[in-house]
């Protein structure tokens, strides 16, 4: 079935860059005819029913298992836009990126993908498509890089003798559990190369379908050496429909924490971004609720509009904030001493100023209240081995 978008063009927008005036082809000047791709007119995936109990190899909590197919939104909830997603395939030659960055948790990090359909609006890393030679528009949600022989070239970077395992982090420049993982499972064959190099892990992610590799989360889980966060920026349906339009529920996310947390796997909650007098309100509310369903921990950054961001963003705010698009920006503007985005070390995530200052205040409080603050162990990354191959001598005993 084929779907035409009925746009109202802007010319005076229409330059090649638009979040609504040009929302079939964002960036492009001409409109897009888009295909339905399956998943109906509700826009909710087809859902498989599966249930099961966790392999329980090492003593871990045997749980029912959730496939995480189901993302939350029902036949009664407005659908974003059907698009046709193209898949390319990435022939890249490593697949751990390193960074040295002061403000960021972590030294590596593994990206399955590059492009995220779950569509956030707001999303910091859309500008790495331009690089590309691609939108940080559409092409961003629809035109996506796979990366299918990642399990294999994790393997061969862990088994190099130099190697240092440190933490590796996921869900840092794309979400790991975005629908293609559905089909593709290499989230799924990384995390398999993983647990048999007892490596470390940390996963951020929006998505309910984390849940179906509980039974690898868990065992890694009970060795010290996973954990998971799931973002959350607001509980307010509508809301998260608009700005992430192909993410899950809120309260699928939740429900995902919560099934996390039973399977005995370190559960946070990430309100990220916080955007002032758009979703900044709901922070303690986010909080709360992420604590009740099993969270442990929790973390926020504010809003980042780096590049092309910036115009995508306020362009969104225009059509689907009217009554606080200028409150917004100003607010944002403020908190980034007089711009739309600061880059700089150590003010990037939180901010500067006074709304910025009173925002971390009341993050601190609501966790210290919440008891999401809680000192954790750290990943057990001395159980780091590399496991015999086949041939090898130690493979016979």
């Amino acid at each position: 079935m084929t779907t035409v978008l009925n746009t109202t063009i802007r010319p005076d927008v229409l330059h090649g860059r638009g979040a609504v005036s040009n929302a079939v082809g964002r960036f492009e000047k001409q409109t897009r005819v888009l295909l339905d791709d399956g998943w109906g007119s509700s826009g909710q995936p087809s859902r498989a029913k599966a249930s099961g109990r966790a392999t329980n190899k090492t003593n871990v909590p045997t749980v029912i298992a959730d496939d995480g197919w189901d993302d939350g939104w029902r036949a009664d909830d407005d659908a974003p836009p059907p698009i046709r997603t193209e898949v390319i395939t990435d022939a890249t030659r490593t697949i751990i990126t390193r960074n040295q960055s002061p403000d960021i948790s972590f030294d590596q990090s593994i990206n399955p993908y590059r492009g995220c359909e779950h569509g956030c609006i707001y999303c910091f890393a859309r500008p790495s498509h331009a690089y590309l030679g691609m939108s940080p528009g559409v092409d961003c949600e629809s035109r996506l890089f796979a990366k299918p022989n990642a399990a294999a070239l994790l393997a061969k970077e862990l088994s190099a003798p130099g190697y240092v395992p440190k933490t590796i982090a996921m869900g840092t420049n794309t979400d790991p559990y975005q629908p293609l993982e559905k089909k593709m499972r290499i989230t799924r064959s990384i995390l398999e190369v993983l647990r048999d190099f007892r490596h470390p892990v940390a996963i951020v992610t929006k998505s309910p379908l984390i849940l179906r590799d509980l039974d690898i989360l868990s065992e890694m889980a009970a060795m010290g050496l996973a954990k998971a966060a799931l973002s959350i920026t607001t509980l307010d349906r509508h809301l998260a429909r608009t700005m992430e339009p192909r993410a899950g529920t809120p309260s699928r996310r939740l429900q995902a924490i919560q099934g996390l947390s039973d399977a005995g796997v370190p559960a946070g909650v990430m309100f990220a971004p916080a955007i002032p007098a758009l979703n900044d309100h709901e922070m303690e509310a986010v909080l709360t609720a992420a604590a009740d369903h099993g969270a442990r921990s929790a973390g926020y950054v504010l809003l980042r509009l780096p590049l092309e961001i910036k115009d995508l963003f306020r362009e969104w705010l225009e059509v689907n904030a009217p009554d606080r698009a200028r409150h917004v920006m100003a607010l944002v503007r403020q908190m980034r001493g007089g711009k739309d985005y600061d880059a700089n070390w150590n003010a990037r995530m939180t901010g500067t100023g006074a709304y910025a200052q009173v925002m971390a205040r009341r993050f601190h409080m609501a966790v210290r209240r919440l008891g999401l603050n809680r000192p954790s162990s750290p990943l057990a990354v001395h159980r780091f081995r590399r496991p015999p191959r086949l041939g090898d001598q130690l493979a016979l005993f």
